[in-house]
């Protein structure tokens, strides 16, 4: 029997009439040019730059782009620029996680990754594309700001993002995160985006440290004048990371709690964290405070109490590093995204002064924008007084505070701790400003003043201890006695006025407290009346007045 012979040549090879090697052409000349066209981008600004840019220990932009996603990315506007290599920034479509994210980069080894009018047209068109198809956007900045030989055209280039950035602002969540040096231009831009991220051995600001020394002759470092700490402390950054890959993992997961639009509600995650359990450890961080030697004064930190009742204890704290009397977070309760607007005790016994104001007002107003829903946890003795608040314009910020609330479209759920006295009652989504619902644990406290209101409501009785003081020390009784017996009186006066005036009983009759929870429910309670609310919302873009103030 014959053995076939198998052979890997191409058995056509002799057959065809075609040249095996190519003489060239047009043709293969064009295919050439695109080739290098393609790769050209790629390149940056060669080996040296990227080796400058790892001494640094910075990554280039294309290696940012890896961390974000394993997919290939869709880069689009490829060759834009004079010199066709890209023109110092990157744009594109990413698959992250699934979701379809618009991308920018600069890429600071080609020009400081400065900005001209052909890249600013060029970032406008991706900003504007991600605003028309309803997808969030990540900007990853690193430029030194305008590119200077451009003249005006770098002006303008800055002009056309900042317009496009500013039409989509409530239309789709943007992330920016900040890398190398970043000045002018290159701090306003970002902070037009939703949230702000910077890590470590940043920089960014209207002006650089070489430009204070030489205007107004002050000795500053990058760090101290536009670093991490002190924007974090301002508020300018609403996260702070040790490092790149710390910051572009980080807004992975913000991501992960945002909405691609303005007309989608954030994604919903099934969970295996059951809903009716009972939570023993919520049961003993209130057992221990309020059973401690300082009972019902003694402070906590309300993330203690976050971690109880979201999905697997995990919450996202936005702004952690400042004004941390209030806590703004992200978290899932039962799979569906939440805000949580939370007083905190531990720090300035939970007071609202200027800066939680401000914190939690720009909070609410984004939950407001993108359909999602909150939760407020109030244990709070009210706004902070004293004439710096007064001078620095507390009225003003509590009051934009109070309005970003009532302007709240959203499911939104009370509960309250503790504390909940006069004007921060008021303000702190009661049923009168628009809660959906309100729910009061047992140890919570609600009255018109806290325990300063006894001076006014036994206003005639304590008058009459000290009178009765008065004459004991007349009557020859040593003033260490009289003022043991005229103590006594007033601290059993103080607790009857906490007994009969400073519990949920008055609040409960009148509906102004939808029901009592005991400590270990709340997830489930919480969790239950949220599905249901949410399962009768309707995502849809903010409308009708828009409001004076914002």
């Amino acid at each position: 029997m014959e053995t076939k012979q198998y052979s890997l040549d191409n058995p056509f090879k002799n057959k065809l009439n075609t040249p095996t090697e190519s003489k060239g052409g047009i043709y293969d000349d064009a295919l050439k040019l695109g080739k290098e066209l393609i790769a050209k981008p790629f390149e940056g600004g060669g080996e040296d730059r990227i080796r400058v840019q790892h001494s640094k220990n910075r990554m280039t932009v294309w290696e940012r782009i890896k961390v974000l996603t394993d997919s290939e990315p869709n880069i689009m506007y490829q060759n834009w620029g004079p010199n066709l290599d890209g023109a110092s920034i990157i744009t594109g479509i990413l698959k992250i996680r699934g979701r379809d994210v618009a991308v920018y980069g600069h890429d600071f080894t080609l020009r400081a990754g400065s900005m001209d009018a052909t890249n600013g047209s060029k970032l406008a068109r991706l900003i504007h594309m991600a605003g028309e198809h309803g997808i969030p956007l990540i900007g990853m900045n690193d430029s030194a700001g305008a590119f200077v030989p451009a003249g005006v055209g770098g002006l303008d280039g800055y002009s056309e993002a900042f317009t496009a950035l500013r039409k989509i602002s409530g239309v789709v969540p943007s992330i920016m995160v900040m890398f190398g040096f970043n000045a002018g231009g290159g701090a306003y831009l970002p902070r037009q985006g939703s949230f702000m991220i910077q890590c470590d051995n940043t920089f960014f600001g209207l002006t650089g440290p070489g430009v204070v020394k030489s205007v107004l002759g002050e000795d500053v470092t990058a760090d101290d004048l536009g670093g991490p700490k002190v924007h974090g402390q301002s508020g300018v950054v609403d996260l702070v990371t040790g490092d790149e890959l710390g910051s572009l993992r980080t807004a992975i997961r913000l991501l992960s709690y945002l909405p691609d639009n303005n007309r989608s509600n954030a994604p919903f995650y099934p969970t295996s964290d059951p809903m009716d359990r009972f939570i023993y450890e919520e049961d003993i961080l209130f057992r221990k405070t309020f059973n401690s030697p300082t009972g019902m004064n003694t402070p906590f930190d309300i993330t203690l109490y976050l971690q109880q009742i979201c999905d697997h204890g995990e919450f996202f704290e936005v702004q952690p590093q400042r004004a941390r009397n209030i806590v703004t977070a992200f978290g899932r309760i039962g799979g569906n995204v939440v805000g949580f607007l939370a007083n905190n005790s531990a720090v300035s016994s939970g007071q609202i002064d200027i800066g939680a104001s401000r914190k939690g007002t720009r909070f609410v107003r984004f939950c407001n924008l993108y359909n999602i829903p909150m939760v407020f946890v109030e244990d709070t003795t009210g706004f902070l007084p004293g004439k710096d608040q007064e001078q620095n314009g507390i009225v003003l910020e509590g009051r934009k505070l109070l309005d970003s609330i009532i302007d709240l479209r959203t499911p939104r759920l009370t509960l309250i701790i503790r504390n909940a006295f006069g004007g921060a009652y008021a303000t702190f989504n009661s049923y009168y400003t628009g809660a959906s619902l309100v729910f009061a644990l047992p140890t919570a406290r609600i009255a018109v003043m806290g325990p300063a209101g006894k001076e006014y409501v036994y206003k005639d009785e304590i008058v009459s201890i000290q009178k009765e003081f008065q004459a004991n020390l007349k009557k020859g009784m040593s003033d260490k006695e009289a003022a043991s017996v005229r103590d006594g009186k007033l601290f059993e006066v103080g607790q009857r006025y906490e007994k009969e005036l400073m519990n949920p009983k008055e609040a409960l009759s009148l509906g102004s407290v939808s029901s009592i929870i005991l400590p270990g429910f709340t997830r489930k309670v919480l969790g239950t009346n949220l599905n249901y609310l949410m399962s009768k919302y309707t995502a849809a873009p903010l409308s009708g007045p828009q409001r004076e103030f914002e």
